[in-house]
């Protein structure tokens, strides 16, 4: 009886320890894919790789699982705030509804010594994170070619499939490095140069009709 319950727990740690190396296999290969990923920069391949990995797959319908996601997603973004933070390029603030489900914040990107701050939105969608949510800048519609209806940015070509390769293993933190950072990074200039956005970041447009409605 006492041999039995012993060969029990052995085959049980083993078992364990089977799956901690599998875990840690996967995420070897979610790491070597952003490596091989030959359309990025090397600074973006860097942040990509220090940014912790997630394991849990579950979306917002899956309860308890969903919860643990959520504790990995918090603990993925705190880790690249404090990255931002350490290499003096702090650039957003997030913050989320009671179920993990709405986000809404700020976003910003310094061009010519000058701080263009934008609103930023987005929802987790039901089959995530095998799909990945869209991220929406409401006040920029209709200034770029790069959003689509409703204010939702047009992510790079990478972005999808890199994605995709890397279900569960990345996250909201994941998205916004190599989602929102880039397009800010290619739009924010341009939008100046062409005179749509002023200084504070909101569209030329919304200031004069702001400023028509005082007068």
């Amino acid at each position: 009886m006492g041999g039995g319950a012993r060969r029990e727990r052995e085959k049980g740690e083993e078992g364990r320890e089977e799956e901690g190396r599998e875990e840690k296999r996967r995420e070897d290969k979610a790491t070597s894919a952003v490596t091989r990923h030959t359309t990025m920069d090397d600074g973006l391949k860097t942040t990509l790789q220090r940014i912790p990995l997630l394991t849990v797959k579950a979306g917002p319908r899956d309860g308890a699982q969903w919860v643990a996601r959520l504790k990995q997603e918090y603990k993925a973004l705190i880790a690249y705030m404090e990255m931002n933070k350490q290499s003096d390029n702090d650039w957003f603030r997030l913050e989320s509804n009671s179920d993990g489900t709405r986000w809404h914040g700020q976003c910003w990107y310094i061009h010519n010594y000058t701080k263009h701050q934008f609103d930023v939105e987005f929802e987790i969608p039901v089959s995530y994170p095998t799909t990945p949510f869209e991220i929406v800048i409401p006040e920029l519609e209709g200034l770029t070619p790069k959003m689509y209806r409703g204010g939702k940015i047009c992510l790079t070509l990478h972005f999808k499939p890199l994605w995709a390769k890397n279900t569960p293993h990345f996250g909201i933190a994941h998205a916004l490095a190599m989602g929102l950072a880039p397009w800010l990074a290619a739009e924010v200039p341009d939008l100046v140069d062409k005179n749509l956005i002023d200084a504070e970041g909101t569209s030329s447009a919304a200031s004069a009709s702001a400023s028509s409605a005082s007068s």
